[in-house]
């Protein structure tokens, strides 16, 4: 089951692969960002240990389903334009993160996401008090160590697939540069 390492493992993978954006001026609010956006659908937790002292009450509901990472990702698109201090990625990079942790949920874990939600939802079974919730967080994030493993890999690899492509068109510029000047010498 990811926790909350593991969902931004997730979604820093995601964002390697989807995202041609280029935020390197705020590249720690862009960090922050995906951290945030991967894990949004786990704020159903925070709700259930709020109103009724169980992390398991409102789990996997409708925060795990396409319509709330459509909704929430376009408002997170949007709120550069509210908090200037906010970094800003587009919409479809705020989708695929939240949507990240709701498949993430679905095929790593046996327990059903309401991803059609409003037309099927399946809540998280159990309890879970505060000092429960904050143990596994705190404590089992150990077993998020192959998804981190897996996703450093995905990140290596597609960093260097796209500095190989970007330099492989690179490599072609100085080429057909030089082969025309040298015609033109010639002449």
């Amino acid at each position: 089951m990811p926790l909350p390492l593991g969902h931004s493992a997730i979604g820093f993978a995601t964002h390697s692969i989807i995202s041609k954006e280029n935020n390197s001026l705020k590249k720690w609010q862009v960090a922050i960002l995906i951290i945030v956006l991967s894990n949004l659908p786990d704020i159903d937790v925070l709700f259930g240990l709020i109103l009724q002292s169980n992390g398991s009450a409102f789990h996997r509901g409708p925060t795990h389903s396409i319509l709330f990472a459509f909704i929430m990702g376009f408002i997170a698109s949007k709120s550069s334009k509210i908090w200037t201090n906010v970094a800003t990625l587009n919409f479809k990079t705020c989708f695929m993160l939240i949507l990240s942790h709701v498949i993430a949920d679905y095929f790593l874990t046996d327990s059903a996401v309401s991803f059609y939600w409003p037309f099927e939802v399946s809540w998280s079974t159990g309890t879970s008090d505060w000092s429960q919730v904050l143990h596994t967080v705190i404590y089992d994030t150990v077993n998020d160590s192959e998804i981190l493993l897996i996703c450093t890999c995905i990140i290596i690899i597609v960093t260097i697939t796209k500095k190989v492509d970007f330099m492989g068109k690179l490599k072609f510029l100085p080429l057909t540069v030089s082969r025309r000047q040298s015609g033109e010498d010639k002449k």
